[in-house]
């Protein structure tokens, strides 16, 4: 198969939702993967506060998966705060935030590409600091990103209790 990975546009944003919990509908670990419902995560884009891509199967069209990125600006949600960023520096965080890609479509390296498209607009724009959450037990996903260079900066409860890996 060959996706195509462009970056949504508002007519995207509902079914960039809709695939998201479906996604999670089907996970067994459900810890793993903390999804925002369809109106936030519709209204987050919409609000200018989030951009997301999308893998589109190119013989059929169809939306395989999505990645979306959070500008949390100074917020208290800001994960540079979780790993004391100075304030001066808070600005130029973006939160690599939800990656979501249907079974059928796993295995073609969609999550990394989607990710890479979503650092290159993240750079664009002028962010310093790259970072996103990661369930422990989660080894696809970790060591996808620990491959394209992250790290680990530091392990905490977030999203209501939930231990996740802080990664940057």
């Amino acid at each position: 198969m060959t996706f195509k990975i462009t970056q949504a546009t508002p007519p995207d944003y509902p079914s960039i939702a809709s695939l998201i919990q479906t996604v999670w509908n089907q996970l067994e670990q459900k810890a793993w993967f903390a999804a925002d419902n369809s109106d936030y995560t519709v209204r987050m884009l919409e609000n200018g506060q989030g951009l997301a891509f999308k893998a589109t199967e190119q013989e059929t069209g169809v939306l395989a998966g999505i990645f979306m990125i959070v500008f949390p600006g100074l917020s208290q949600e800001n994960l540079g705060r979780d790993i004391d960023l100075p304030e001066t520096e808070l600005s130029g965080v973006v939160h690599m935030d939800s990656a979501a890609v249907l079974p059928e479509y796993r295995g073609y390296g969609l999550q990394r590409r989607l990710m890479q498209a979503a650092e290159g607009e993240a750079r664009r724009r002028g962010y310093r600091y790259l970072m996103c959450t990661i369930h422990p037990d989660n080894n696809y996903s970790k060591n996808n990103v620990l491959e394209q260079g992250y790290h680990i900066a530091a392990t905490k409860e977030k999203y209501g209790g939930f231990i996740r890996n802080i990664l940057i």
